[in-house]
C-alpha cells in the first residue's frame, strides 16, 4: 500500500514536471522573435533558438520578422482633381523591433497596385498622350531642319572661299544627274562662263 502510494506521488511530481517543461521551453525560429511579458509587463525580445519561460507568470507573443503582404480590397475614391477612380492596393509590413510591432502602432508601407480609371477618361488621356507625342515629334523635326540648315549654310561658306571646290561639286552633281535616267537634264552653267562668250560676242 505504501509503495503504491510512492508511486502514484512521484507519477505526479513526473507529470508537474513534463508539464511544467512543456509550458517553459519554447522554440523559436530564425524568421520569428518571442516578444516575453511578465506578470503583464514588456520584459524583452528574445529569440531565435530555446528560450525558457516561467509557467503561468511569462507570457509570450510571436512576432514574424519575414515581409508580410496584405491585400486591400478595391476602393472607389476620388482624386484632387475630382476624377472617381478605382484604386486597387496591396500592404507591405516588415517588422524591425519586435517590441514596438506588440505594443506600438505598426507602421505599414502602402502601395498601389492598379488604378481603374473611367472609360471616358482613358480615352481624354490618350488623347493627351498622341498631341504630347505629335508636340515633341515636330520639335524633334525642328530641330534636324534647323541643323541640316546650319550644316548647308557652313558647307556654302566654305565652298564660296574656295573655286576648285565649286568646280569639284559641279563636276559631281554633273556625274549624278547623268547616271539618273531622266528625258530632260537641264545642266548649270557657272556665272563666269557666260560672262566670257558674252566679252567675245560683244567685241565681235
Amino acid at each position: 500500500m505504501l509503495y503504491e502510494y510512492f508511486f502514484n506521488s512521484y507519477f505526479v511530481v513526473f507529470i508537474v514536471v513534463v508539464l511544467f517543461l512543456i509550458k517553459a521551453i519554447k522554440i523559436v525560429r530564425e524568421y520569428e522573435r518571442a516578444v516575453v511579458f511578465r506578470l503583464g509587463r514588456l520584459l524583452r525580445a528574445k529569440g531565435p533558438g530555446l528560450i525558457i519561460l516561467i509557467p503561468f507568470i511569462d507570457k509570450m507573443v510571436k512576432v514574424q520578422l519575414r515581409t508580410v503582404t496584405l491585400d486591400v480590397p478595391p476602393q472607389d475614391i476620388i482624386t484632387k482633381d475630382n476624377v472617381p477612380v478605382k484604386v486597387n492596393a496591396v500592404v507591405y509590413f516588415h517588422v524591425v523591433k519586435p517590441e514596438d510591432a506588440v505594443v506600438k502602432i505598426e507602421n505599414y508601407i502602402v502601395e498601389v497596385k492598379d488604378v481603374e480609371l473611367p472609360a471616358t477618361m482613358q480615352r481624354a488621356m490618350a488623347k493627351q498622350a498622341e498631341a504630347e507625342r505629335e508636340r515633341r515629334a515636330k520639335v524633334i523635326h525642328a530641330e534636324g531642319e534647323f541643323q541640316a540648315s546650319a550644316k548647308l549654310a557652313e558647307a556654302a561658306d566654305i565652298l564660296s572661299k574656295n573655286s576648285a571646290s565649286i568646280q569639284l561639286r559641279f563636276l559631281q552633281t554633273l556625274t549624278e544627274i547623268s547616271a539618273e535616267k531622266n528625258s530632260t537634264i537641264v545642266f548649270p552653267v557657272p556665272v563666269n562662263l557666260m560672262k566670257a562668250f558674252l566679252e567675245k560676242g560683244d567685241k565681235k
